[in-house]
């Protein structure tokens, strides 16, 4: 596994972040059962208001690993959907207030990750797309379901089918993203996001 999850906690909110030793997280299987975890304990501890999900200078998250992918037979990739569901779904029903904060490439998995969170918010250098269409492939982690309540379904799907990516403002403009601010910015506006939640009891 070349990306690890890392948990802290700092003001009542849950700082889940994904690293990689290239900086460019994947959402690799071993990933997602750490994450449910988080989100359960996120649930469970009454000290905590919210969370934020981010990742590394380079890339929130570059979806799951193409060659673990291109290894999996019919019923492995059929366990390997459902287990990304569950893991999407975990953050997306979420009573507490669960906020991406994205920098750099949000792609593939890592964009349906960010889709299943309440809010994004990105910095100005943050790429957004779900490649798969151009590799033969779509995503079973929900992203279909969820980009098109989003931004509307005819946008949805050109990103799905093309694969072409989007810029932060182009995201801004079509209401995937909340806010763009400078990279150093991103994961204190996260916090500032969670923090008025918190307060409006969210």
């Amino acid at each position: 596994m070349s990306t690890r999850l890392i948990a802290t906690e700092r003001d009542k909110i849950l700082q889940i972040t994904l690293e990689s030793d290239d900086g460019y997280p994947r959402l690799e299987c071993e990933i997602l059962d750490p994450l449910v975890n988080q989100i359960a304990h996120l649930a469970g501890d009454a000290t905590l208001a919210g969370a934020m999900i981010t990742g590394s200078e380079r890339a929130f998250a570059t979806g799951a690993e193409i060659t673990e992918i291109a290894k999996l037979t019919a019923a492995k990739a059929r366990e390997f959907s459902r287990h990304g569901q569950m893991a999407m779904s975990a953050v997306a029903n979420s009573e507490k207030p669960i906020v991406a904060a994205i920098r750099g490439y949000c792609i593939g998995g890592g964009l349906d990750l960010a889709l299943a969170c309440h809010s994004r918010i990105a910095s100005r250098d943050a790429v957004f797309a779900h490649p798969g269409g151009s590799l033969g492939i779509i995503t079973g982690w929900g992203g279909t379901q969820r980009l098109p309540r989003l931004i509307g379904r005819s946008i949805a799907l050109e990103i799905l089918t093309t694969g072409r990516r989007c810029s932060a403002e182009e995201a801004l403009a079509v209401g995937l993203i909340r806010e763009i601010v400078s990279p150093e910015e991103v994961t204190s506006a996260a916090m500032r996001l969670l923090r008025f939640w918190a307060k409006a009891d969210f």
